[in-house]
């Protein structure tokens, strides 16, 4: 028998600390620790300097730009870095930018990899449902295309640009991913040079084999996964829609033409791996190129609270980027 059979389902709206308003808003909770920027760094100590720029002010959308302090000491053209535009995790609909577990990752991330990471402060659903994350997500690539802002204008390679999520964020990284690839020109000089998927997350009205293995999984049980659908797709859709079904769709041509490169890590103590693994065969099938680690045990986004873990990505991570 499944787990969905034998035992009590988890609450998901007493795990995610949420409830439901009747005009269909969330009041949340809890709210993770919270990490402001830190531009100013008048000892010259800290590794990594970050800021937060307006994105969008009607949105109330902004980026948070992570600069490995290496930049400042090699400020020639040939020692530029590489960039990852990051979409962080949370179903859509919980935590930001500078919740601490997303700083901290970003912030290790930019100094591990020695890379400008440009973290989005997206819309969140119910209040914005899909596709307004992916829509801030693409305008977050406009402006780093045209900002005069120093971290970025001095520091970024534009010819090295990586595409990067964790969980939701990985789904918006491809699906960001499969949008500009149809208008490529529109982004120069910033050139994309592929998709790094951590612990994606995607879903399907039939149940995977993952899912009914770990159904009550505490982490991420499929209650939560199912409510942050519910929240987060357009109103109607179920979770064949295209947006959380990656197979439904068939727009995968240009990242083969492009020769981006796809990297998808996950773990099999996720609910969400044969989803993942299921998006890589079908990459594998239309010829583009993929690399995978699945490990074993652990759990889903584990890197994002376990720095050994964290490290153990951004080593793996270091063999696709290019220097």
């Amino acid at each position: 028998m499944s787990g969905e059979e034998t035992t009590k389902p988890i609450d998901p709206y007493k795990l995610l600390h949420i409830v439901e308003n009747d005009d269909g808003t969330l009041k949340r909770l809890y709210e993770f620790p919270r990490t402001a920027a830190a531009h100013d760094d008048h000892d010259g100590s800290t590794p990594v300097l970050t800021k937060d720029v307006i994105l969008n002010p009607e949105l109330n959308t902004y980026v948070r730009i992570f600069l490995p302090r290496q930049a400042l000491d090699n400020n020639t053209s040939t020692t530029k870095l590489p960039l990852i535009v990051y979409y962080r995790g949370g179903g859509f609909i919980v935590l930001h930018v500078d919740s601490t577990p997303n700083h901290d990752f970003c912030y290790n991330m930019a100094h591990q990899l020695s890379a400008v990471v440009v973290s989005v402060e997206y819309r969140l659903a119910p209040e914005h449902r899909l596709p307004a994350a992916y829509d801030d997500s693409v305008e977050a690539l406009h402006w780093i295309k045209t900002t005069h802002e120093k971290m970025i204008r001095d520091h970024v390679d534009y010819s090295k640009c990586y595409l990067m999520g964790t969980s939701a964020g990985g789904n918006i990284a491809y699906h960001v991913g499969l949008r500009v690839s149809k208008a490529v020109d529109d982004l120069e000089p910033l050139k994309i040079k592929g998709l790094l998927l951590h612990t994606p997350f995607f879903g399907a009205t039939q149940r995977s084999e993952s899912e009914l293995r770990l159904f009550h999984d505490p982490v991420l049980p499929i209650s939560g996964t199912d409510l942050m659908w519910k929240m987060s797709l357009p109103i109607g859709s179920d979770r064949d829609h295209e947006y959380c079904n990656p197979t439904v769709g068939d727009d995968y041509d240009q990242i083969k033409k492009l020769g981006w490169l796809v990297v998808v890590k996950g773990c099999d103590g996720d609910p969400l791996i044969d989803g993942q693994k299921k998006l890589v065969e079908m990459f594998k099938k239309k010829g583009i190129k993929v690399e995978t680690r699945f490990t074993e045990g652990d759990y889903h986004a584990v890197e994002l609270v376990n720095p050994t873990k964290a490290n153990e990505l951004f080593v793996y991570l270091s063999h696709f980027l290019e220097k």
